[in-house]
């Protein structure tokens, strides 16, 4: 059961580094650093979309709107830490103390 538990951690880990590049590159398209023509950057960015605009989606149905800012990047990364520390704090210890 620990091994499970350290694969949602890693899974957790791997989208959580997932939301902070698509918030990069969300900025470098803002800002014309990148070209959004380049079949690799489009590549990455389709990815980045993809993978993260479900949970988005999600997200802001729940949120004001708030004009141009969107929060909803924020508000995924929280909802991450809140379940790695559930958990590290209550469900490793569960698990541990049970010897499964």
């Amino acid at each position: 059961m620990l091994a499970v538990l350290s694969v949602v951690m890693l899974a957790l880990n791997i989208y959580w580094w997932i939301i902070i590049a698509s918030a990069i590159l969300s900025w470098l398209f803002a800002f014309n650093i990148v070209n959004s023509g380049n079949p690799f950057v489009d590549s990455i960015a389709t990815f980045l979309y993809k993978a993260t605009e479900p949970l988005y989606r999600r997200i802001r149905r729940f949120m004001p709107d708030l004009g141009g800012i969107d929060l909803s990047p924020l508000v995924a990364l929280l909802g991450i830490f809140f379940l790695q520390q559930v958990i590290i704090i209550y469900l490793y210890p569960a698990v541990a103390s049970a010897g499964i």
